[in-house]
């Protein structure tokens, strides 16, 4: 029977307290951005929905309508960047270089990577680790029942955390809307 998400994260942040009062992490929450808490059990009811897979937990991932082609895809993705100010960066084609190894036809993968370099060095002045999720990338997979797109949850990057300045907190979200909209659109055909 599940709880009521409210409940549990009562219970959970109550159980949380309690073990842990005297190590410090009390401070660390007081630290912590708004909706911190909601979004942690987001990421703990999909961690434990794909049976333990952190990655389902940390990732956000659409479906590509019926139809709609790799180079659909990437027009749509070129638009929003350019219509949203991100940079594309670099893409990562590897399907076409697994192909190239073996000489066999291989399943669609492949990585377009995105910045906002002011907003990337932002970030990386805030907190250096955030260096380890830059740039922002999608990933085209094709699977069984067709083509599939994932990005890093970037909701767990910006409430989890520390809270972030006002300003970075703004230029985060801004990025983070564009990486939304990317997925959106793209996974629809839309330009």
């Amino acid at each position: 029977m599940k709880f009521n998400k409210t409940i549990r994260l009562s219970i959970l942040s109550l159980a949380t307290i309690a073990l842990l009062s005297g190590c410090g992490t009390i401070s660390a929450v007081n630290n912590l951005a708004e909706g911190a808490g909601s979004e942690s059990m987001k990421m703990w009811d999909r961690w434990v929905d794909s049976k333990g897979d952190i990655a389902v937990a940390t990732t956000w991932e659409r479906k590509v309508k019926k139809g709609v082609t790799i180079e659909q895809i990437e027009s749509s993705l070129q638009n929003v960047a350019i219509e949203d100010n991100m940079r594309a960066v670099g893409e990562l084609p590897l399907s076409k270089e697994l192909e190239a190894r073996s000489g066999k036809k291989e399943k669609f993968l492949k990585v377009y990577s995105y910045c906002s370099p002011a907003t990337a060095r932002k970030m990386v002045d805030f907190s250096p680790h955030m260096a380890a999720y830059l740039p922002c990338r999608i990933t085209v997979v094709e699977k069984e029942d067709g083509l599939w797109m994932y990005t890093l949850n970037m909701d767990m990057m910006i409430k989890m955390g520390r809270k972030l300045p006002d300003d970075l907190a703004l230029d985060a979200m801004k990025v983070r809307n564009t990486i939304w909209k990317m997925m959106e659109q793209a996974s629809q055909g839309e330009f």
